[in-house]
């Protein structure tokens, strides 16, 4: 897919942790898109992101098509190329709207009812970034992940996703990898355990790409800290990235 480029040669370094920058990416990926539209003097109400992204995550797809349109359309006069995030939500509802596809699936994270993990015995581990953290997470004190989950350290796993670079935007080296990039900067932003570091091999980048992304690699499951704060608890080694199916 134009645009996009596979892990290639580069001679970056990749010095210092990677974990505090992908939860400040975050945010930076966040102004990056919202700072133009305060630039170019336009304004979108609070209340138009927050209904389309409601309406998307109850899977009120005739509500969500609409309102996420109107985004697409003030955002498109500012700042196209950040569009990906917002035409892969409207692509999903409306393939939803047309199959009549259920409301997108509630993940138990309740110790009593969540779907533990089994670790594969071979093979590729595909799931989706909220199912690999479906338990509640204390990011304050921490030491709570699940026996299971911490069982799938070193497995080859599958995710899809959205990349925010963590070093630099061209030749990139590490990222974070949520799993909605439209809920991050006009809602929520993500919990601790729906975000995954990836890094690529040494003398491997990526090339940044706006919409979803298939990435797999090894899972590393560790509580790493920074001056006492827990800033990431999944990271991945990174083996291939490749665009998402439309």
């Amino acid at each position: 897919m134009k645009g996009f480029v596979p892990l290639k040669l580069s001679l970056l370094s990749r010095s210092g942790s990677g974990a505090r920058r992908s939860i400040v990416a975050l945010g930076f990926a966040c102004a990056l898109i919202l700072a133009p539209l305060s630039l170019a003097g336009q304004t979108t109400k609070p209340t138009l992101e927050s209904r389309a992204q409601q309406a998307f995550n109850s899977g009120d797809w005739a509500v969500a098509v609409p309102l996420l349109e109107q985004l697409r359309d003030k955002y498109a006069l500012v700042m196209p190329e950040r569009l990906g995030a917002i035409e892969e939500q409207i692509r999903v509802a409306k393939r939803s709207l047309a199959t009549g596809a259920p409301p997108p699936e509630i993940i138990a994270t309740d110790p009593a009812t969540r779907k533990k993990h089994a670790k594969p015995a071979g093979g590729v581990y595909d799931l989706s970034i909220k199912s690999l953290g479906n338990f509640d997470y204390d990011n304050v004190d921490g030491g709570n992940i699940p026996e299971d989950v911490l069982a799938l350290t070193g497995t080859q796993i599958r995710l899809k996703g959205f990349m925010i670079p963590m070093d630099q935007a061209d030749s990139i080296t590490s990222f974070a990898l949520v799993p909605d990039l439209f809920a991050c900067c006009f809602g929520q932003p993500p919990q601790i355990q729906h975000i995954v570091v990836a890094r690529t091999p040494p003398g491997k980048t990526v090339a940044y790409y706006p919409d979803e992304i298939v990435v797999e690699g090894k899972l590393l499951v560790e509580e790493k800290k920074e001056d006492g704060f827990i800033v990431s608890i999944f990271e991945m080694e990174v083996g291939s990235v490749r665009p998402a199916a439309k």
